[in-house]
C-alpha cells in the first residue's frame, strides 16, 4: 500500500511540491554559508518526493531554533503557503485526504526544517 501511495502521489503533486524543495536548496548553495540549508533543502526535496512510511521526529535544542527562526524569515513561510494550499485543494475529495495529510506535514517541516529528523514509520502496511 505505501508503493501504491508514493506512486500516486508523485503522479498528483508529489513532484511539484519536491522540485520546489529542490530549487530552494540549489539558491541556498549559490553562498558558501547557505550550503549546509541547501542540503537540507535536498533532503527534504526527497521526502516530500516520496513521504509515505516516514515520519519527522524534531529535537529542541538551541542552534535549531536560531536556524529555524532565520529559515522562516527568508524561505521557510513561502513553503509553508504552498503546502497548506495544496493540502486544503486535496481535502475537498474523499480520495485525496491522505495526500493533504501529508502536505500539513510538509508546511510543518517547512516551517522548522532544522533539527528534525526523517524517520520510517509502521503506520502503512506494505
Amino acid at each position: 500500500m505505501r508503493l501504491l501511495s508514493n506512486i500516486l502521489w508523485i503522479i498528483f503533486g508529489g513532484f511539484a511540491i519536491s522540485a520546489v524543495w529542490f530549487i530552494v536548496g540549489i539558491i541556498m548553495c549559490i553562498t558558501i554559508l547557505g550550503i549546509p540549508t541547501g542540503i537540507q533543502c535536498f533532503k527534504f526535496a526527497y521526502f516530500t518526493l516520496w513521504p509515505f512510511g516516514k515520519e519527522i521526529e524534531y529535537s529542541n535544542n538551541t542552534g535549531s531554533f536560531l536556524l529555524n527562526f532565520l529559515w522562516i524569515i527568508f524561505f521557510g513561510w513561502e513553503l509553508c503557503t504552498i503546502s497548506i494550499l495544496v493540502g486544503i485543494l486535496w481535502c475537498f475529495t474523499i480520495v485525496g485526504i491522505p495526500f493533504g495529510m501529508q502536505c500539513f506535514k510538509f508546511a510543518e517541516l517547512a516551517l522548522m526544517p532544522f533539527g528534525s529528523e526523517i524517520v520510517s514509520s509502521d503506520f502503512y502496511d506494505e
